[in-house]
């Protein structure tokens, strides 16, 4: 079946504290997003790839794309206004019957092993959502107070998050809502049961500068 990968990098990156979003940052000598792109380049020959920019570094996301080793899998398009506008963006590429994944270019330690399995799941269950266990005690503030949280019962979702395209498709063209936070929530919004996968410690999101110094050490062992 036809492959895509709508890579999402088109935030600005405030939180990181730099002028450069976080995904063209410098880690272990190429951008943040260059490693996420070659880890899906590498998994399927035949994946084709959405990378989703901010509007305004185009110049930078065709240069990072032409640093590839096969640039011609690769398009890219500009992001929204929110992340689902951003993946909304991406989406409209595709046209034909397919397994799309959804990918946060940031998670740039996503392994191939994670983006196969993920594949595989989908073509059987129709969605794939990597999640691993909270390892950290919970709290969940109510008004001036708190009360914990079995841990137990929670899960941390990670991307890949991957679907049939005829679940993940039609699901995009539904009004925005905030309640939105992932491709996961869209598909259930649109009445759809979604499938967990077990997912990857190491898939770290890097959102702080103490993330990129971790994957530094990562990317090193």
């Amino acid at each position: 079946m036809k492959k895509y990968a709508v890579i999402v990098a088109g935030g600005n990156g405030t939180r990181m504290g730099s002028a450069v979003p976080k995904q063209f940052l410098q880690l272990n000598g190429r951008p943040v997003v260059w490693h996420t792109l070659e880890t899906f380049l590498r998994a399927f020959e035949d994946l084709q790839l959405i990378l989703v920019a901010p509007a305004n570094f185009e110049p930078e996301g065709k240069a990072l794309i032409h640093q590839t080793t096969a640039p011609w899998r690769i398009q890219m398009v500009a992001g929204g206004a929110t992340r689902f506008h951003s993946v909304q963006n991406g989406l409209q590429q595709i046209d034909e019957e397919s397994v799309v994944f959804v990918h946060d270019g940031v998670r740039c330690l996503v392994t191939e092993k994670l983006v196969r399995r993920c594949y595989n799941q989908a073509l059987e269950k129709g969605s794939a959502i990597p999640a691993v266990a909270v390892s950290d005690s919970i709290r969940m503030a109510e008004g001036n107070t708190t009360r914990a949280i079995d841990r137990n019962l929670l899960l941390a979702v990670q991307t890949p998050q991957t679907f049939r395209s005829e679940i993940i498709l039609p699901a995009f063209r539904q009004t925005y809502s905030e309640a939105f936070t992932d491709e996961a929530t869209v598909v259930e919004a649109a009445g759809h049961k979604v499938f967990m996968i077990e997912g990857e410690k190491e898939n770290i999101k890097i959102t702080l500068p103490a993330d990129l110094v971790i994957a530094e050490q990562l990317f090193k062992k």
